[in-house]
């Protein structure tokens, strides 16, 4: 039987000090029986995450560290893979909870599937009731779309995976993660990674323990900047665009367009415009109160539409406004 390989694990992190040391530990505690280490690339923090990811390389061999003076998460992983070691690199965030078998069932699955990049389900879970209702949306189809990683599925060929689990053969063959993507840079990948002829291969037997944003601002700056990214990757690569993208943005204009018809409306007292611009806004909310319902319990499901209309609301409009020119 051959040699297991080498294993190095990512960790792109900026102000983890609550979550770090937790993931770190989740990546140390691993069922593996080949080697395994541990390259933290730390941003400008305003916590003590780079006392937290010092004081980890003292106390572990397994755990070393390097700067990553941009703060921005392609260079921050690009500086990791660049420090490691291993034939496979295994990509965890700083506030990302892996189980023991993660680093095992990844590296199994690829050799079993020939895949470049495997990967599982962003299993979401919340503390607080807010944080149960994102992770809820997060885990549906009017939520975020039906993408595997997020609701789940058969073990398949995919367009991207949560987090990744990659061979460093695929990784030096494309390059790398492109530093010029702030966001949606994994996803920017994986679309190198399959052009090139690599396989992406999704797996419902690798679970990551994602903990959701705690406030509705913090929420809706995470979507706006979801939103701004994906309209970059679509101008580099406009055949990526799909409906599922497009529902966010179009919503906006809807609701925009609705809004205008209503106040248009009254100003010239045309009851049928106001109606018809009243129907879009109103329809809009009785179908995300509907999308609530399943929800459990009551708590969780009188927040989800303020979930709701925050993810696809900030995600719509950061898509028209685009990323600027830090994305060109």
């Amino acid at each position: 039987m051959s040699a297991l390989p080498a294993v190095t694990v990512v960790m792109p992190v900026m102000n983890e000090e609550r979550h770090l040391a937790e993931s770190v530990q989740r990546i140390l505690d691993q069922d593996y029986s080949g080697p395994v280490d541990v390259v933290i690339a730390v941003g400008p923090s305003r916590d003590r995450t780079m006392d937290v990811a010092s004081d980890l390389a003292a106390k572990h061999p397994a755990v070393s560290f390097v700067d990553n003076p941009s703060g921005r998460t392609p260079a921050a992983l690009n500086r990791a893979i660049a420090a490691a070691h291993g034939d496979v690199i295994v990509r965890v965030d700083g506030h990302a909870l892996i189980p023991p078998d993660y680093v095992r069932v990844g590296v199994e699955t690829l050799e079993r599937s020939g895949a470049d990049n495997v990967g599982g389900i962003m299993a979401a879970e919340g503390s607080t009731n807010f944080e149960r209702a994102v992770a809820r949306a997060m885990t549906t189809w009017f939520g975020v779309g039906g993408a595997s990683f997020h609701i789940g599925g058969e073990e398949e060929p995919a367009l991207t995976v949560y987090l990744g689990c990659f061979r460093r053969s695929a990784l030096d063959r494309v390059g790398g993660f492109d530093e010029t993507m702030e966001r949606a840079q994994d996803w920017e990948l994986n679309l190198r990674i399959r052009q090139t002829g690599g396989i992406v291969w999704f797996t419902p037997n690798m679970h990551v323990v994602y903990r959701p944003r705690h406030s509705v601002r913090g929420l809706a700056r995470q979507y706006h900047d979801y939103g701004r990214w994906r309209r970059e990757l679509a101008r580099r690569h406009p055949h990526t665009l799909s409906l599922r993208y497009l529902a966010a943005p179009l919503l906006v204009v809807a609701l925009t367009l609705s809004a205008i018809a209503i106040v248009f409306g009254a100003l010239i007292g045309n009851a049928w415009v106001v109606s018809l611009g009243a129907a879009v806004v109103i329809g809009y909310l009785l179908i995300s109160v509907a999308a609530s319902i399943p929800a459990s319990p009551w708590a969780v499901r009188v927040r989800l539409p303020l979930v709701f209309w925050t993810m696809h609301l900030a995600w719509g409009t950061g898509f028209w406004r685009g990323p600027g020119r830090s994305g060109s």
